[in-house]
């Protein structure tokens, strides 16, 4: 008979989150160094493949346009394979391609290791966001997929300023042969940890194509698209606005991106446990905040201290949205829960490649310093349509 320590024991054990998503938060995290660290390196990569520095920040245009196109098309074409198979499979991908860009001869080259190196990451998002809120209870999806996704804001902090000093410091090839290392380590990581699990009776590709095209589903898609644009509209710029309207120094504004990491960690984690908590009240109160701190961003700009604490609360807000959104998008498609998630990030990127060129646009016509305002628009549309399937939900519960 089992004694009742024993008993508690094994339910304490059954609460805590299963080392198999460890492993995925590794894998994102090299994902995170591999998506980012090319900003660091920028104008090393650009002088020694002798192009401009616009030139060298295609590189970085071309990899979010590569996760957004190429993530559900390689998402619809390896939707039969088991899911552990396929993660395994993306960290080959993943691990080639960052080796192919460490010995990349010319610009061409490197960049097609990165539009390869870009069909891993969407779907590895996807398809790591259905295990990992597989591998828990029901109550406990979102905080699931908020740890897996941490190893990407994580990168930021930690994974993002080493692979910066490396490249700075052994060459830039030398950052992507570590981020090559990453993938390795994930791969293993992946191998010991994650079960096999069982393969389910696979829809359709036209069934699953029939669940992405639901409105409801469009509509969810859409909000995180506009309402998330308001990171990369203004994030993009945040150098020259610390630097040319706060009056920081180069050196400060690199402690406060570490900041801002740390509050987007901080911001994704929490996220996750309030969307297991209340799912669309918390997306709604995110977004409602995010356009507030936006707002007060447009003032707190000119003054250096509040500069840095809204600079925070924003990272945290910005972040905090995105558990619930995966978990709304996975529910809503459960003929196509992997596709859909990866369509999800596909969106966001999207949203991140035309908040960028709309940040640009606003500098050229109107000035630097309007950029939170817009910023802040974007995020109260991701509120208005957040509301809008909200509403929705009620009414297909009949209150």
């Amino acid at each position: 008979m089992e004694t009742s320590y024993t008993t508690n024991t094994r339910a304490k054990a059954k609460e805590r989150f299963p080392l198999a998503i460890l492993s995925l938060t590794l894998g994102a995290f090299a994902i995170g160094m591999t998506e980012f660290v090319i900003m660091g390196i920028l104008p090393n990569v650009a002088e020694d493949l002798h192009v401009s520095i616009a030139s060298a920040g295609q590189l970085i245009t071309s990899y979010a346009l590569g996760v957004a196109i190429g993530a559900p098309i390689l998402a619809m074409l390896t939707h039969r394979l088991p899911q552990k198979q396929l993660l395994c499979l993306l960290m080959i991908f993943f691990t080639l391609g960052n080796g192919i860009a460490a010995i990349a001869p010319n610009y061409a080259v490197l960049m097609g290791a990165r539009l390869f190196t870009a069909l891993a990451h969407g779907t590895f998002f996807g398809v790591g966001s259905v295990i990992a809120a597989g591998l828990v209870k029901p109550g406990r999806r979102a905080a699931a997929v908020s740890i897996m996704m941490a190893g990407l804001t994580v990168a930021n902090i930690i994974g993002v300023p080493i692979g910066t000093f490396i490249g700075q410091h052994l060459g830039w090839r030398a950052s992507f042969g570590a981020v090559a290392v990453m993938g390795v380590l994930s791969l293993a990581g992946i191998l010991l940890l994650v079960p096999a699990i069982k393969a389910e009776e696979t829809s359709s590709l036209t069934r699953q194509l029939r669940a992405l095209m639901q409105p409801k589903l469009l509509l969810v898609l859409l909000t995180g698209a506009l309402g998330c644009s308001s990171l990369f509209t203004v994030f993009t710029y945040i150098t020259p606005l610390l630097e040319d309207i706060t009056g920081f120094s180069e050196s400060s504004v690199a402690l406060i991106l570490v900041l801002f990491g740390v509050g987007v960690t901080t911001g994704n984690i929490l996220g996750g446990r309030l969307a297991d908590w209340k799912l669309m009240p918390v997306m709604l109160g995110s977004f409602a905040f995010l356009a507030a701190i936006l707002a007060f961003f447009a003032y707190s700009v000119h003054i250096p201290a509040l500069a840095v604490g809204t600079i925070f609360l924003w990272g945290a807000c910005a972040f905090g949205v995105l558990p619930g959104l995966q978990i709304r998008i996975m529910t809503l498609a459960k003929d196509a829960p992997a596709l859909a998630s990866t369509s999800n990030h596909s969106a966001l990127n999207l949203g991140n490649a035309f908040g960028a060129f709309f940040g640009g646009f606003i500098i050229t016509h109107i000035g630097l310093g309007a950029l939170p305002w817009f910023g802040s628009l974007f995020s109260f549309i991701g509120l208005l349509l957040a509301a809008s399937v909200y509403v929705w939900d009620l009414k297909g519960e009949g209150r």
